[in-house]
């Protein structure tokens, strides 16, 4: 897999975005919902907005992403918003290889820490086995956050 990266937000993303959410099926409509308002902000305010993305492409086709932003009131604490790879890319390291991509920008932006939520649901067991394997803790469970017997687990990791 060759990747290019690029943080610039096109207005055809959305389309894309929609897309590699929907195809997790982790998502319920109003986070898929969720996931095309952060990008529609990023392309209506630009600069101005919170969000940021990073896009990694397989020969000119978007095949995962992230958002990420600077916590407000922080000095440089970051939130991981999504990550989330293509269907007929997953299992392949992208995801690994997006997250690594999107620390070092956020390390370049003076970060120095990034923080990364997920559920306690079982459906989740893979999602939370992958930020430990990329060095995340576990640093807070919130318990019945999302709904009875679903929890929310807040991961972080310091950017060296």
């Amino acid at each position: 897999m060759s990747l290019l990266y690029r943080q610039e937000i096109q207005s055809s993303d959305l389309g894309v975005i929609l897309n590699i959410v929907q195809s997790s099926g982790y998502f319920s409509r109003e986070e898929v919902e969720l996931a095309c308002e952060l990008a529609t902000d990023r392309l209506e305010n630009g600069q101005q907005s919170s969000y940021q993305f990073l896009f990694a492409e397989n020969d000119g086709e978007v095949v995962g992403y992230t958002c990420y932003g600077l916590i407000p009131a922080t000095a440089a604490s970051y939130d991981l918003y999504w990550i989330a790879v293509s269907e007929t890319s997953r299992g392949k390291k992208l995801g690994k290889m997006l997250l690594q991509k999107t620390e070092e920008i956020i390390r370049g932006m003076g970060g120095k820490r990034l923080y990364a939520e997920t559920s306690s649901r079982a459906q989740y067991a893979s999602t939370q086995k992958f930020y430990q394997n990329c060095g995340y803790i576990a640093e807070a469970v919130l318990k019945d956050f999302y709904a009875h017997c679903d929890s929310k687990i807040i991961y972080s990791k310091v950017l060296k």
